[in-house]
C-alpha cells in the first residue's frame, strides 16, 4: 500500500470524447450528482449530450428540479469555459421543446438533432434513438403515459429495494424489467437493431451511437459498430472514446475504481 495521502492518489480519466444520454434532469430519480461527478473528473475535447438530458415531460406535470440538477448544468458550462470542451446537445424525445430552436450554434455549444463524429475507423452517426421507437414516433401520447408509469415504478422500487436489503438480497429494478418487457412487445430489439444497421449503411457510417432505451450496449452488427450509452437514472453509464480511437461503455462504479474515487464524493458540495 502506498503511504501517500489517498486524496493525492486520485486521478482523472482523460479521454477524447464523452457521450452521455438520458440524465432526465427534473426527475427525482435522476442521478445528476453522479453524472456531474463523472464529468468533472473526465476531461475531454468533446462532450456529446445525446438527448433526454432535461426531462420536460416530467417537469410539466410534476416538477422535480433540485440543486443537484443545477449542478449538472453548471458542470457542463464549466467544461466549456475552463476546459474549452466542445459541447454538442442532441434533442431527445423528453426534451423535444428544443425543436423550435434547433439548430443553434453558440460559441462552444451546438444544439441539433444529430451529429457525425469522425474517427480513424470512419464516421459514427450519433442520434438520440427515439426515431427507431415505433411508440415514440407514432403514438407520442402513449409514450408519455408510459413515462409516467415508469416514474411511478421507480418510486415503488425504492420500497422493494429496502425490503430486499433487509433480506440480504441484491437490488432489483422492477422499472427496468417492466420497461424491457413492454419494449420487447411493441418494439422488438431485433427490429431496433435492424433499423440501426439500415440507417448506418444508408449514411455510409462505420457505426451508430444512441441512447433512449436505457440499455448500455457495445456490439458489432455485421460490419456496423452499435453503441448505446444507457442512462443516468438506473444504469449510470456513458460512452468514452479514448485517444487511440477505442470506444468503451463505462459505468459510474468503474469510473470510480479507475480514478480511485469514492461514489459518496458525488454527494459532496460542488466546488464553485
Amino acid at each position: 500500500m502506498s503511504d501517500l495521502d489517498p486524496i493525492r492518489e486520485k486521478s482523472k480519466l482523460r479521454v477524447r470524447t464523452v457521450i452521455v444520454s438520458d440524465v432526465h434532469l427534473g426527475m427525482k430519480d435522476s442521478k445528476a450528482l453522479q453524472a456531474a461527478h463523472f464529468l468533472r473528473h473526465t476531461p475531454c475535447e468533446k462532450l456529446i449530450l445525446n438527448g433526454d438530458i432535461i426531462d420536460a415531460w416530467h417537469l410539466q406535470r410534476l416538477g422535480g428540479w433540485n440543486q443537484g440538477h443545477t449542478g449538472f448544468i453548471r458542470t457542463v458550462l464549466r467544461k466549456m469555459e475552463k476546459e474549452n470542451t466542445q459541447v454538442i446537445y442532441l434533442r431527445g424525445n423528453h426534451d423535444d421543446i428544443l425543436d423550435r430552436f434547433i439548430p443553434i450554434q453558440l460559441d462552444n455549444l451546438s444544439i441539433t438533432e444529430e451529429h457525425l463524429h469522425a474517427t480513424s475507423r470512419g464516421d459514427y452517426l450519433i442520434v438520440h434513438g427515439d426515431g427507431f421507437d415505433a411508440v415514440t414516433t407514432n403514438h407520442a401520447w402513449l409514450a408519455k403515459l408510459g413515462g409516467y408509469g415508469y416514474n411511478a415504478l421507480l418510486r415503488f422500487n425504492r420500497i422493494i429495494d429496502w425490503v430486499r436489503k433487509l433480506l440480504g438480497k441484491e437490488p432489483f429494478s422492477l422499472a427496468k424489467w417492466a420497461k424491457a418487457k413492454v419494449k420487447a412487445k411493441v418494439s422488438p430489439m431485433g427490429r431496433w437493431e435492424e433499423q440501426v444497421v439500415e440507417l448506418a449503411r444508408w449514411r455510409q457510417c462505420a457505426g451508430l451511437i444512441c441512447g433512449h432505451i436505457h440499455t448500455p450496449t457495445d456490439k458489432m452488427l455485421g460490419e456496423i459498430h452499435y453503441l448505446n450509452s444507457g442512462d443516468w437514472v438506473e444504469s449510470m453509464t456513458a460512452i468514452i472514446e479514448h485517444f487511440d480511437g477505442r470506444f468503451e461503455v463505462i459505468s459510474y462504479d468503474d469510473f470510480c475504481r479507475r480514478t480511485n474515487r469514492e461514489p459518496k464524493e458525488a454527494l459532496q458540495t460542488e466546488p464553485a
